[in-house]
């Protein structure tokens, strides 16, 4: 009898169902709650691999999964895996040229959709793919066959040709490729084994380790390869997953589910830091003082100091007066928030560590199952804010002369779908995984990011500027929302900057300035002057040759929608550039 998870889906067997939980999973349906216990999560799953098996899926078949997170995405997902097949999960808002590319390349078979809308997106697509035989969606949609469908199909005959097909996978088969959006050129289809994710998986549950009381809530999407692997931590853990119902109703979900974890990308983090603060400054003038006051405390916090008596004691009234109501707001039972995706910008970290949510920034990649590093509160306190931790064990990284970050373990991908010549690119013959990252250590064990390789530039006077680290400092502003900071051989570097408006506008109440659009809010002499004040007093803390010397006000924010951040909401620059070349130009003029 088997003891060991080898495989991802050995998850179910060996521990989901005697977890005996009556919430494995959960999302809202009408304005319900509606939970899928550990015994129905795990039926489900069996109906999904019999009913693949009487549709003629052979182990190997490419299987697409389009949708936003919910409980059917993962009983797709293990249906899958149990016959051996590859599931392609795609982030439901990639273009159609990319659907069509990635149906093509992967020979994709059939199509599971989470909705009307998705399903109404890729009709057409569906139409023109020559190898895909049929589409299922998880919402019941008029003329589209259905999930219930395929679990219609099941046929318990065939379940001694299931336990054979699940007895056939082995750890070094392929689970899933994953395609990169990225930021540049086609995306990449990144191969990955179920020895790849699970190793990460089992590590993983040593740094989130809470117990079956716990609840998670999910909101990033599932094709994204770190909240997927985290998923997968939590299912092993017997840690309860409520699917949040939308990124604009994050807010409510938290306060009906009271999560203990959860997990994030940096710009939501800081979108949420950001509404809070909005608010603190409509206080009344002495409330709004006392917010402001214990926001500044927040912000000396370090978890890795004795901060002294003093600040401890203020800190304690800090949290009774204001960060308790931090805590209310998300829930009142968060432990901890996992971040990973991008660089977390440090005063955020600190703040939240200070109100009492510890904020555990980690770091890897698609190709590296993602996890490389992590900041630890288990199983003893390790963090350092403003680093990506330590890395994790079993995963070995150096740094390259040029500071490249160097990622050798069993994470480490089997290479890129149908393209070896890229896979040799960055994976060296001694099973070095080339990032692409530049980083360096911190105290000798901690990682910390300084950059994208291909994103440095070099200006005129041949010193080169990394970029992200400018943008995170210009973004410390309270005022400035987004920013792409440019200059590639040019005299300086110059940005792009979205203002914050929710700081904007309440600078212009107090102001007693009047508007009528964003467009006019960025052109009003008062304000223009604020950003300035702003942009000059983040630039005194980089050196003389990084300091942003022009810059762009934009009434609009960047956003995924509009084809200029990735899915992870990472800004793609040569898009970015393409569409504001004008603007550019001026600034370079």
């Amino acid at each position: 009898m088997q003891t060991v998870a080898t495989r991802i889906f050995d998850f179910l067997d060996l521990y989901v169902k005697s977890q005996n939980k009556p919430d494995t999973l959960a999302c809202k349906r009408h304005g319900e709650w509606v939970t899928f216990s550990s015994q129905q999560f795990c039926e489900e799953v069996d109906k999904v691999s019999l009913g693949l098996i009487q549709l003629g899926v052979q182990a190997g078949d490419r299987i697409a999964i389009v949708s936003e997170g919910r409980p059917e995405w993962n009983i797709v997902d293990f249906g899958i895996q149990q016959v051996g097949a590859v599931s392609v999960p795609i982030y439901p808002t990639l273009t159609l040229d990319d659907f069509q590319y990635i149906f093509h390349e992967a020979e994709v078979k059939f199509v599971f959709v989470g909705d009307a809308g998705l399903f109404r997106k890729l009709i057409d697509v569906v139409a023109t793919a020559p190898t895909v035989e049929e589409m299922y969606t998880f919402d019941a949609v008029k003329s589209a066959k259905n999930l219930t469908d395929v679990m219609g199909k099941a046929d318990e005959a065939n379940r001694p040709k299931l336990d054979a097909m699940k007895a056939a996978v082995q750890p070094d088969d392929l689970l899933s490729i994953i395609y990169t959006s990225g930021t540049t050129g086609d995306p990449k289809g990144v191969m990955i084994s179920h020895h790849n994710i699970l190793s990460n998986a089992e590590e993983g549950r040593k740094l989130i380790a809470f117990g079956s009381e716990a609840r998670a809530l999910s909101f990033l999407p599932l094709n994204h390869v770190f909240e997927r692997m985290v998923q997968y931590v939590y299912l092993r853990s017997g840690i309860s997953i409520y699917y949040a119902e939308s990124v604009a109703t994050i807010a409510e979900n938290l306060r009906e589910v009271h999560p203990t974890v959860l997990s994030t990308v940096p710009r939501l983090l800081e979108k949420v830091y950001d509404k809070i603060v909005a608010k603190g400054y409509e206080l009344s003038r002495v409330s709004r003082n006392i917010f402001l006051w214990a926001l500044d405390l927040g912000l000396k916090y370090d978890p890795n100091k004795d901060m002294g008596w003093w600040y401890n004691t203020q800190l304690s009234l800090a949290k009774k007066l204001v960060f308790s109501k931090w805590q209310e707001a998300l829930g009142g039972k968060l432990q901890m928030i996992v971040v990973g995706a991008a660089a977390t910008p440090p005063r955020i970290a600190r703040v939240f560590w200070a109100a009492g949510i510890p904020v555990c920034e980690g770091y890897g990649l698609t190709e590296t199952s993602p996890v490389i590093s992590f900041n630890r509160l288990y199983p003893q306190q390790e963090i350092r804010i403003g680093t990506v931790g330590m890395v994790i064990d079993g995963v070995e990284v150096k740094l390259a002369d040029d500071g490249e970050i160097l990622v050798k373990g069993p994470n480490v991908m089997k290479g890129y779908y149908r393209k070896p010549h890229l896979t040799a690119e960055v994976i060296s013959a001694d099973g070095w995984f080339h990032t692409g990252d530049i980083g360096q250590w911190v105290d000798d064990k901690f990682l910390k990011l300084t950059d994208r390789k291909k994103e440095i530039f070099k200006i005129s006077a041949g010193k080169y500027v990394a970029p992200q680290a400018v943008e995170a400092k210009l973004k410390e502003s309270f005022f400035i929302e987004q920013a792409v900071v440019l200059g590639d051989g040019q005299k300086y570097a110059a940005a792009l900057i979205v203002p914050s408006f929710d700081a904007i506008k309440e600078f212009c109440r107090i102001e007693n300035i009047t508007y009528t659009s964003d467009d006019e809010i960025i052109k009003n002499e008062k304000v223009s002057a604020k950003i300035r004040s702003e942009v000059e007093n983040e630039n005194k803390e980089l050196a003389p040759y990084e300091r942003v010397k022009k810059y762009h006000l934009l009434s609009r924010e960047l956003s995924a929608a509009n084809g200029e951040l990735t899915p992870t909401l990472k800004p793609k620059r040569r898009i970015i550039q393409e569409k504001y070349k004008a603007e550019i130009e001026e600034m370079f003029a």
